[in-house]
């Protein structure tokens, strides 16, 4: 398997969502691995590392087309840590090709309810300690604190820009950004109104409330429409940068629409690609045309 590149995190300019004022700059963090893909890697790396010096085996939760835990089955079998994944809903007929890529890594599936996944119940024969339980998303202290080692490139930057979903990504960045860069968050969940709290809960310090958008969920976690799909395509045909319709592609449009008033006056924004394309895996085939 390859190994984890951070050499790899390319910047790149992206003028056709900027304007005349505003220069965008795209942090390519999807590069790095092709399974455990941009901010995964660095939410993941310190609950990894605390695994292997405990010797522990990692349990953590998601759903059929989780990035998260692709990216968990690679990250345990490429440090050797056996793993199992608590996968939201009953167990299907057919697995999702990213449940069958994590089986095939290595991981251990096992399925339980909405309801016991929605209090992450996590079943019984996990529930020692031999196992380290990673929240979903890499939620949590280490996992921010890992997100926090997402190398920003040096500049000078009025607004860094991000998709969030718990919100650890969010919370790493605000931990790391340099005095008069703010940071803006594009939620991907509808009326998901406790993620400013969430944020907070990982940085108690923090003096003000959290800029947090919620005008682009598109309907709601994994929700999408015709506006959406035909902003994908038309992104990737001007930039060469293929999103996904569950984060990526929710907050390259928030950034391009705010540019016409919010941020219409800051001089250098940089947006952070956090990888993960294996949602567009459910996607009728032609979809897209990437």
């Amino acid at each position: 398997m390859e190994a984890i590149q951070e050499d790899l995190a390319t910047l790149e300019p992206a003028p056709w969502l900027g304007n005349g004022y505003t220069n965008v700059q795209v942090l390519r963090l999807d590069r790095v691995h092709p399974l455990i893909s941009g901010n995964k890697w660095y939410k993941l790396r310190f609950y990894l590392e605390t695994a292997r010096r405990q010797g522990k085996n990692v349990v953590t939760f998601g759903g059929a087309y989780s990035n998260h835990i692709l990216a968990t089955a690679a990250a345990c079998s490429q440090a050797g840590i056996p793993c199992a994944g608590i996968i939201r809903g009953e167990a299907p007929l057919h697995h999702s090709q990213t449940l069958t890529d994590a089986a095939a890594l290595g991981m251990e599936l096992h399925f339980i309810t909405r309801e016991a996944y929605k209090q992450q119940q996590l079943p019984a024969p996990f529930r020692n300690e031999s196992w380290l339980m990673i929240p979903e998303g890499g939620y949590g202290i280490p996992g921010m604190l890992g997100a926090a080692t997402i190398p920003i490139p040096p500049g000078v930057y009025d607004r860094i820009c991000c998709a969030t979903g718990t919100g650890t990504m969010m919370a790493g960045l605000l931990h790391a950004a340099s005095p008069g860069t703010a940071v803006t968050g594009f939620s991907v969940l509808k009326n998901h109104r406790q993620l400013s709290a969430e944020v907070h809960a990982l940085l108690p310090g923090l003096a003000a409330a959290p800029a947090i958008n919620h005008d682009f969920h598109f309907g709601g976690y994994a929700k999408y429409n015709a506006t959406l799909i035909q902003f994908m395509n038309t992104f990737y045909t001007q930039t060469g940068i293929p999103t996904d319709f569950v984060y990526t592609a929710k907050l390259f449009y928030g950034v391009k629409s705010m540019l016409e008033q919010e941020f219409k006056n800051d001089r250098n924004i940089l947006v952070i690609h956090s990888g993960g394309l294996q949602g567009n895996r459910s996607l009728p085939k032609e979809t897209l045309i990437f």
